[in-house]
């Protein structure tokens, strides 16, 4: 059955980007949202469908961190509180926001987020303890606002960020996973808020997408619960190099799709791009 191919290469896609998410504190949102893309899911159905089984991952994910001594919770609790406000005001603008008008930004964005992954794979800095406070309140905002618009970018926003500007990557990651489960919890709120009051005009169709859900959480369970040994034992630099030339290519890809799609003068041209994944899964 196609479909149940389809749920057999989300579980698979959840697993790797869940595992490669509990080593660098980055990579579940953004592989599982540019995979859900390119497979023709609108983008507003595709950061609730990502934000629903991340709910599951962080929360395994956040623990695991937390029984390994990786979270600062001071910053834990500075990032979680700015971030809920920013993840509640992004997913309200997606919803309003037509799936063909903003469906090549938030490629745009996915794309920007693999060069930002990629720049961090040079980028080492000094280790110091960055206290909450000065950048990092507005820094969760931001990270919650592109996280709930793009259905992902919490990591490579945020984690970067606080890595290039000293922190220690242990504790970064540690902290930054376990707030992205409060993060999470507060924009799968506001997009079951404006489904269920009608405010999401296009928010039908939404549970179509159970079966990659279903795949995206037990795929990425297993690998969640060794986040926080991930963190102290993985090949981080391989790794990160790995997830941004796949937000890259697969970004960069569907963007050249989008390209042909709006300079062909065709009216009975497709506006989204092809589902590789339903045609993998025949």
């Amino acid at each position: 059955m196609p479909e149940l191919g389809e749920f057999w290469i989300f579980l698979c896609v959840g697993f790797a980007a869940q595992l490669i998410d509990g080593a660098l504190g980055m990579g579940y949102g953004v592989i599982s949202s540019v995979v859900l893309l390119a497979s023709g899911v609108p983008p507003a159905h595709t950061s609730a469908s990502v934000h629903s089984a991340k709910l599951f991952t962080t929360a395994a994910s956040g623990t695991s961190h937390l029984l390994h001594g990786n979270v600062d919770r001071r910053l834990f609790w500075l990032l979680s509180l700015t971030g809920v406000m920013g993840g509640v005001a992004g997913a309200l603008f997606l919803t309003q926001v037509p799936g063909k008008v903003i469906r090549p930004y938030v490629f745009g964005y996915l794309l920007i987020m693999g060069l930002l992954i990629l720049w961090r794979c040079w980028r080492e800095g000094k280790e110091r303890h960055v206290l909450p406070g000065g950048f990092v309140g507005p820094l969760g905002g931001v990270g919650g606002f592109l996280d709930a618009v793009g259905g992902g970018g919490w990591g490579p926003v945020v984690t970067s960020s606080l890595i290039g500007a000293g922190a220690r990557p242990r504790q970064v990651v540690g902290t930054v996973n376990a707030a992205e489960f409060v993060v999470t919890c507060a924009v799968v709120a506001a997009f079951a808020t404006t489904l269920l009051t009608g405010f999401w005009s296009e928010g039908e169709g939404l549970l179509d997408h159970l079966l990659p859900i279903a795949g995206l959480v037990l795929g990425g369970l297993p690998a969640a619960a060794v986040a926080g040994f991930l963190v102290k034992r993985a090949p981080r630099r391989a790794m990160t190099f790995a997830v941004a030339f796949l937000v890259i290519v697969l970004s960069s890809y569907e963007l050249l799709r989008l390209g042909d799609i709006f300079t062909t003068p065709s009216a009975a041209q497709p506006t989204v791009s092809t589902p590789f994944i339903a045609g993998m899964a025949k």
